[in-house]
């Protein structure tokens, strides 16, 4: 179903919590702009640090499914700020790493702006401590 292009920030965000609680990369691709940006400012060394347009972002997603099966959002808060077309969001998401059946448990702190209804920045500061735990090889890879 497509998104209207006068869709708010925190509605748009929470429509991609949804989609990707449902696994469906596919859709939640399509909430990106063409040109849409997003970046990872604590990835650790060998880790993609910024990604840049819609094809870059569905590659890195591609194989989310297969290697993390997310399961809930059990802390979601979402800031609006003075701009109306960013949103700053604090959240836990958790499920499980599919490889090794390990948990999986992340918070993250996102800057995230949204225009025509369309993500065009995504700033993810992921825990990059996690990738410290066994089993978490591509925990923070991809969200």
């Amino acid at each position: 179903m497509p998104v209207p292009a006068h869709t708010p920030a925190p509605d748009l965000y929470r429509r991609g919590l949804r989609l990707l609680l449902d696994k469906d990369i596919d859709s939640w691709v399509g909430l990106w702009a063409e040109d849409g940006v997003m970046e990872f400012p604590f990835a650790p060394e060998g880790r993609p640090r910024r990604l840049e347009g819609r094809e870059a972002v569905a590659a890195y997603m591609r194989h989310y499914p297969d290697h993390i099966d997310l399961h809930d959002i059990p802390e979601l808060r979402i800031h609006e700020t003075t701009d109306p077309a960013t949103v700053v969001v604090e959240m836990r998401a958790v499920g499980r790493l599919v490889r090794t059946g390990a948990p999986y448990d992340m918070t993250y702190v996102a800057v995230v702006t949204v225009e025509g209804g369309r993500f065009t920045s995504y700033r993810d500061y992921w825990n990059p401590l996690v990738l410290q735990s066994p089993g978490a090889e591509f925990a923070g890879e991809a969200r």
